[in-house]
């Protein structure tokens, strides 16, 4: 199809956020989300709610999605949705949804790599608000380059040489950094979600006031589950012996406890790039909007004399304007889904590429 300007509308629904987006090619002209509020008590995320709230937040996200775009409907080309991975229940939603739709307009159907999404935003243009966060995304990083993916599902090293070409060169053998954040934070009796939180603390705290284990994991990979039972210990420690002292020093603990993670996080980076050179890394993920990681990749940069790429923090946390950057990249190929086409709950990056 040749079209100078390609309309697409983006859902992205792999988790408990209703997000909707309309791009006009890599430009994003509005972009949506519907939060779950209803998961804070419960201090995770519960799957069949967050199936529920998707259900009732799609059509009006949707809707806004479009009437803030200032297009119609019937100026789409096509659609595309998250596909995998995620939730089951809340791929569903988005899913159907998006069939339906695109079915009904007789427009394509996209369905989209969760993980690509996050890692293709960097290539997102135009929108002036949310890159004033982000100046050094003015341009998009040039292939190949390095990302770090750092979320609450995933933690990876992917090296990028096209839109369609991923190769994970590293990634978590047990839990995630992100999962690590929130277990710690729960630890910690600080509300849900607790990444932010702790963030927050440590920006006051002694990064070196408490010593957690450095996992020893061979080559690229990760590991953060003997990190987390370091800290548990530690934790359970300072209860028993002084419990005023562990509320007192809650801010050394929440900076000692990022400083640990973002060493990790960077040390392998810095590996990576001995081994797959390049002039450009990227960072993605909903930790990226840590403020602590941003700086620490950023610094990593400048000492190797090479780009990094931060995302705005509109685009850190799940989000269809993502989804509807990675859709642009396959409608220009003709990369479309038939309408049978199912959600892939537990979906590689590898298998989601081209």
């Amino acid at each position: 199809m040749n079209k100078d300007t390609i309309h697409i509308l983006a859902i992205e629904s792999s988790c408990d956020d209703t997000s909707a987006a309309v791009l006009a090619n890599d430009r994003v002209l509005a972009l949506v989300n519907a939060s779950q509020a209803v998961h804070r008590e419960f201090g995770g995320v519960v799957p069949e709610l967050a199936s529920r709230s998707h259900q009732k937040s799609i059509m009006p996200t949707v809707q806004a999605a479009i009437e803030q775009s200032g297009i119609s409907l019937t100026t789409l080309d096509a659609i595309a949705f998250t596909r995998g991975p995620g939730l089951l229940g809340s791929l569903l939603v988005g899913t159907h949804f998006a069939k339906s739709l695109a079915w009904s307009l007789g427009i394509p159907l996209i369905g989209v790599n969760h993980m690509e999404g996050h890692i293709l935003a960097h290539f997102i243009r135009g929108d002036a608000s949310a890159h004033q966060s982000s100046p050094n995304l003015t341009e998009p990083p040039s292939y190949p380059f390095l990302n770090l993916t750092v979320s609450g599902g995933h933690t990876q090293l992917v090296w990028v040489t096209s839109p369609f070409s991923f190769e994970v060169v590293g990634e978590t053998l047990d839990d995630s950094a992100g999962e690590t954040f929130d277990k710690v934070a729960k630890l910690l009796n600080l509300p849900y979600p607790g990444g932010p939180e702790i963030d927050r603390l440590a920006k006051t705290g002694n990064p070196h006031a408490f010593e957690f284990a450095r996992p020893q994991i061979p080559d690229l990979n990760y590991s953060f589950s003997g990190l987390k039972t370091s800290i548990r210990y530690t934790l359970e420690t300072l209860e028993r012996e002084d419990p005023e002292r562990l509320r007192r020093e809650l801010p050394d603990i929440c900076a000692s406890v990022q400083n640990r993670i973002i060493e990790i996080l960077t040390d392998k980076t810095n590996l990576a790039l001995e081994r797959y050179p390049t002039e450009h890394i990227t960072l993605s993920g909903g930790v990226s909007a840590n403020s602590g990681l941003r700086s620490a990749f950023l610094n990593l940069a400048a000492a190797r004399g090479i780009r990094a790429h931060v995302p705005p923090m509109a685009y850190c946390t799940d989000n269809a304007a993502m989804i509807g950057m990675a859709g642009y990249f396959q409608f220009r190929e003709g990369l479309f889904d038939p309408l049978h086409t199912t959600v892939d709950a537990r979906m590689s990056l590898q298998s989601g590429s081209f």
